[in-house]
């Protein structure tokens, strides 16, 4: 028992194809631009991340060898 009773039926969706395929096609789009989107902005914030680590070292090891040239 389906819905539709072959497949041509199925891909015609009752006279509504076009506005029925544009409709998922812009969903999966929209579901597709948000993944990227998410992944961008993942790859970003994790080398962001990093970058203030590094320097967040950097300025501790000048501290302790200004420290260690001042004792």
């Amino acid at each position: 028992m389906t819905a539709f009773p072959s497949w041509q039926a199925f891909w015609a969706m009752g006279g509504y194809a076009f506005y029925v395929w544009l409709a998922v096609a812009c969903t999966l789009f929209a579901l597709g631009v948000l993944v990227l989107h998410t992944l961008i902005s993942r790859r970003r914030l994790l080398a962001d991340i990093r970058q203030r680590e590094s320097r967040e070292r950097r300025i501790k090891a000048a501290k302790m060898k200004k420290q260690g040239a001042s004792s």
